[in-house]
């Protein structure tokens, strides 16, 4: 055995549907073993989905996610497979990865290191096992051997590290590289962020570097479960150096990554290793011998390069295009929705929402074809995808809903934007109903609402005035209505309940409004690759951004309501973020933004706090949004506050 073709497959899975995520391997494995891949690792609790919460304490549960994998054994026939499930030993949930060969499991490794912080809750669900430690797992096909294991497959050495195995301090490969491995595989579960893939890189080059193996890392993909979105990332690196990288981002149900690994050339290259230490008796009670032959493998080809769009400046901007639209095209057909509805103001919000179905429909159509996005699609009776201008008709329809507030300048850019992507545009005049409000209420009353006394509650009348009409269009279609509030709206309550916060789903809710803007800049002049830009985004981008509740001659903007967007987010990372006081809050921006007087910064930073106490019970109650990076203020997932609290007031006397 000198070389060994092996595969990394990431898989798009759905929590809890075992028919699907069954199917969804198996047709990996076979276009794997097609392709004459022998080792394969596919991704963390793949056979359940990663987000099932609560029903990893359902033992029914677990007896059907081991029944899915007898199910898929046969399909391991002549190969070596990784696959991720939930496990229930002795009364305990595990998080474990069976090793199956040639159709039988010959072992099960649980994992070591749960993650436990950040959007992760696994010690609600699952033990860590104990380094060390092996016993036996009592199944109908026999005991089978679990714990901390390695395996010899017919003379090719295999350990685990699992996702967050690999993130630890004394992560297990350094104990495992005692044993002269030939590879360490991690199937993962890890949610995409901002810069996550190099930190990941880093993870699986020093691996395989520092333990002398070949590392097999894969990962799921696309929105399995509503809020966390995964990218695919999958590597394959040996001896400190990438073989191969996977297609992030697919729209596809699984991708491939393979590399030849030559196994000879890894071993003497770790013998050289000056700190390699091996275990020269090894340890029988931890090594499961596997009868295994593995066939002649050629010469492996050269490293892939990546993608153009993953090196080049406009990093955050792809990422930012790639992941939103993938997590809004799965929460779409995974909820069977019929395409979405967005209430288009002509302004930043909800322009950007627009922005990304556009973005979406050219990637499905890409990746999938119009036979395939059809196919994905199956339950949507009449959809049209020959073309993505057909398919826009059919997945997206716009509302610009007006008041005697609005201008012709937001109404116009709506328009434009509409047609821009071939959505169907409609315009509603609701005018009446919020003056048939507000005169209902006068009469109730006994007295005038006026501006100078009334001015919020005229304001949030127009914007929930607008929420019935596009829930009725989007029921009417059997759609998805989107929300268009973003994170620096979301910090301080700068939106209407019941209004903008309209919707399913949120799917700017995790991203600050001075990126929004910036990509909005970027859209109009450069656009995502294969793509290109979007120039009807320049109605938009010429604007000074305002909600349009007030009179026009009032001059309303959302920065005169609030603070300049940048210094907005700037004092948002501070407080929130990294948990400064406001007295340090104040001290370091006084010193990065030297532009305002430290009157006004002072002002500021009272207001910020004394929205953000004010507003939980909004955050609250915002539709799921998808996680984006450290700064996400869902309080579901990332970010919890108090919903009554004491408002700062101590810490804010001392400005």
């Amino acid at each position: 055995m000198k070389r060994v073709k092996i595969g990394a497959i990431a898989l798009n899975q759905t929590a809890m549907d075992w028919e699907g995520n069954r199917d969804r391997i198996i047709a990996s494995l076979d276009e794997a073993r097609d392709a004459d891949v022998r080792l394969v690792c596919l991704p963390e609790l793949c056979i359940s989905g990663y987000g099932c919460e609560d029903m990893f304490h359902s033992p029914a549960f677990h007896e059907t996610a081991w029944s899915m994998l007898q199910q898929v054994l046969p399909a391991t026939r002549g190969m070596v497979a990784c696959i991720g499930l939930p496990l229930m030993h002795r009364h305990a949930a595990y998080n474990a990865a069976a090793l199956c060969v040639d159709g039988k499991i010959e072992g099960l490794v649980a994992k070591q290191f749960l993650a436990g912080d950040g959007i992760h809750y696994e010690p609600r669900w699952f033990k860590a096992w104990p380094a060390d430690v092996v016993t036996s797992y009592e199944s109908s096909q026999g005991d089978i051997p679990l714990g901390d294991l390695h395996f010899d497959c017919g003379g090719l050495r295999l350990g685990f590290e699992i996702c967050e195995d690999a993130w630890a301090a004394n992560r297990p490969g350094r104990t495992l590289a005692q044993y002269s491995l030939d590879a360490i595989l991690n199937p993962s579960a890890s949610h995409f962020a901002f810069g996550k893939k190099e930190v990941r890189e880093r993870l699986v080059l020093e691996g395989s570097r520092a333990f002398g193996v070949s590392y097999v890392y894969t990962n799921l993909l696309g929105n399995e479960a509503g809020r966390a979105i995964y990218d695919g990332d999958a590597m394959i690196a040996s001896s400190g150096r990438v073989l191969a990288r996977g297609r992030r981002f697919s729209f596809k149900d699984h991708e491939l990554t393979i590399a030849v690994v030559d196994i000879e050339k890894a071993r003497m290259q770790r013998a050289r290793l000056a700190h390699s230490d091996p275990n020269p008796s090894g340890n029988a009670a931890e090594c499961i011998e596997v009868a295994y032959s593995w066939p002649v493998q050629a010469p492996s080809a050269d490293t892939p390069e990546p993608e153009p769009w993953e090196l080049g400046p406009d990093r955050k901007e792809e990422e930012f295009a790639r992941a939103v639209s993938l997590a809004l095209f799965d929460y779409m057909r995974k909820s069977c929705s019929r395409g979405f509805v967005v209430s288009l103001s002509g302004g930043a919000d909800s322009s950007a929402v627009v922005a990304l179905v556009h973005v979406l429909a050219h990637r499905a159509i890409a990746d999938l074809g119009a036979e395939g996005l059809g196919s994905k699609l199956s339950y949507w009776d009449g959809l049209n995808t020959d073309s993505i201008a057909a398919f826009m008709q059919s997945a997206l329809t716009t509302l610009y809903q007006g008041t005697r507030n609005s201008s012709e300048t937001t109404r116009r850019a709506a328009e434009e934007v509409a047609k821009s992507v071939h959505a169907r545009h409609l315009e509603l005049d609701v005018d009446s109903m919020v003056q048939g409000y507000v005169q209902m209420v006068e009469e109730a009353l006994e007295r005038k609402l006026s501006w100078r006394d009334d001015d919020i509650a005229l304001q949030n009348i127009q914007a929930r005035v607008r929420g019935p009409g596009a829930w009725l269009i989007t029921n009417l279609q059997g759609g998805l209505l989107l929300a268009t509030s973003n994170r620096s709206e979301a910090a301080v309550g700068y939106a209407t309940m019941d209004g903008d916060t309209c919707g399913g789903v949120s799917p700017i809710a995790g991203i600050d409004k001075a990126f929004l803007r910036h990509w909005l800049r970027w859209l109009e002049s450069d656009g995502p690759d294969g793509i290109g830009p979007l120039q009807a985004m320049r109605w938009v981008n010429e604007q000074q951004p305002t909600a349009e509740l007030r009179p026009p001659e009032q001059g309303q903007t959302d920065e005169g309501d609030l603070m300049p967007y940048p210094l907005l987010d700037a004092i948002e990372k501070l407080a929130i973020r990294d948990k400064k006081a406001p007295s340090e809050v104040l001290e370091i921006i006084v010193t990065e933004h030297p532009e305002y007087s430290e009157t006004n910064l002072r002002d500021w930073v009272k207001k910020f706090f004394r929205l953000w106490c004010r507003n939980q019970w909004k955050r609250e109650r915002y539709a799921p949004s998808f996680h984006l990076d450290d700064e996400n203020l869902d309080p579901k997932t990332w970010c919890r506050f108090p919903i009554l609290s004491g408002g700062f007031q101590y810490e804010l006397k001392e400005l």
